[in-house]
């Protein structure tokens, strides 16, 4: 962890280091989802976990308000270029930022048993249970009673708890080779024309937002430092407010499944050279979008920085009410297509989201997104070996100090 920095006269309070636990997102201390924010227990400490850093707790806060309101406006695309400008906005980076981050905690894990336990019960579990609830929800409130269970092909929301599954199991492989970001963008261009990958596991998703996983895991706490910089925040204003030019100009010209990342380029209906040009060229505006946006989260405690360690929560939730707001025709209403009805819409999906991050949700909602699960796995036989080995210790040492004592005894007598 890097020396506390002074810039422009302002103190610099250093990151945390990286820990091994993912989320966009994450629950409050889920054992298996990254917690950016709350650092690792200190070698040779007392045993208590560093205090949280509020950066990243805000960060996820403000992404995750970001993407329920980007599901608020995407029903009014159609009718508004406005909506349809600040939602490609939006899209450009919200998931970007979450997967940097992401992949930023993700930077010391590694094929250690309990590290794999947190990473079983705190993403592969809560994605079996909410790819079942959804699969249920969808046959309740939609016509179609037929729609199959299928772990091989997440729907809505669950796609990224797949991805981040996928990706923590390829750390180690990003560790050792040498170009990893220029190697993760190549398997993204090469995902973007190859339609044979098909749907399974949503993988078009999983390599075509690789690289920003990548990313996070090659950033140091330097590089978020740098972000803390006055010059930097205010490039950082240009910038957004070029990327809503561009989303603006782009809304009538552009086809928004492009920001989806889910598609290859030719079931997109596009040659296959626009394949390489797009990849890079969206790489490149969303990691400018991601520096922009984290260039101006907040570095100290906010009224919402607790509510950063419950963003899973809220994110895999208002999943059922955004697909039920469709499923109910909760926008038959002609108001709502009117400025004043999409700003109610942005502040009720702040709002709602905001509810779905507390503390007495996360109360109830724990056991399907962090079960504790410990009679699924057996105990590790090192941990077993060296409990023994502490506690033979002492009896070792008070043998020995016996032993000493009998031969003074034994000289004195």
């Amino acid at each position: 962890m890097s020396d506390v920095l002074r810039s422009h006269g302002h103190r610099r309070v250093p990151l945390p280091p990286a820990e091994d636990t993912a989320a966009p997102h994450a629950p409050s201390h889920s054992p298996g989802t990254p917690h950016p924010g709350r650092s690792p227990t200190p070698p040779g400490g007392n045993g208590s976990p560093k205090k949280r850093d509020p950066f990243f707790d805000n960060a996820k806060y403000l992404a995750i308000v970001l993407v329920a309101c980007g599901h608020a406006w995407q029903p009014l695309i159609s009718d508004s270029r406005l909506a349809e400008a600040a939602y490609m906005f939006v899209y450009a980076f919200h998931m970007p930022a979450f997967i940097v981050v992401s992949g930023y905690f993700s930077r010391s894990f590694d094929m250690r048993a309990d590290r794999l336990q947190r990473l079983i019960t705190g993403v592969a579990v809560p994605y079996v249970i909410f790819e079942i609830a959804y699969t249920y929800f969808k046959r309740y409130a939609d016509p179609d009673p037929g729609y199959p269970i299928s772990l091989l092909d997440p729907w809505y929301l669950t796609w990224f708890l797949i991805a981040l599954f996928i990706w923590r199991l390829t750390t180690p492989l990003w560790k050792v080779v040498r170009w990893p970001v220029p190697l993760a963008l190549a398997i993204a261009v090469l995902a973007s024309v190859s339609p044979d990958i098909g749907d399974d596991l949503d993988l078009q998703r999983v390599l075509q937002f690789l690289p920003f996983f990548v990313v996070g895991l090659v950033l140091k706490p330097e590089h978020f430092q740098l972000m803390r910089r006055r010059e930097v925040r205010l490039l950082a204003i240009p910038v957004l407010a070029a990327g809503l030019v561009c989303a603006y100009w782009a809304a009538p010209r552009m086809k928004v499944s492009w920001l989806y990342h889910r598609d290859s380029v030719q079931e997109l209906g596009y040659a296959a050279w626009t394949g390489p040009v797009m990849t890079l060229a969206l790489f490149g505006c969303s990691m400018a979008l991601t520096i922009a946006f984290l260039a101006w989260v907040p570095r100290r405690e906010m009224w919402f920085t607790a509510l950063g360690a419950g963003t899973l929560y809220g994110y895999l939730l208002h999943g059922f009410l955004a697909k039920g707001s469709r499923f109910w025709d909760w926008y038959d209403q002609e108001w709502l297509y009117t400025p004043w009805g999409a700003a109610v819409l942005t502040l009720a999906a702040a709002v709602i989201v905001t509810v779905l991050c507390t503390k007495p949700v996360q109360w109830m909602f724990r056991w399907a997104m962090e079960p504790k699960m410990a009679w699924a796995f057996r105990r590790d036989a090192a941990e077993l070996g060296r409990g023994r080995g502490a506690r033979a210790t002492p009896r070792a040492g008070e043998a020995a100090g016996e032993k000493r004592d009998g031969g003074k005894a034994a000289e004195r007598g």
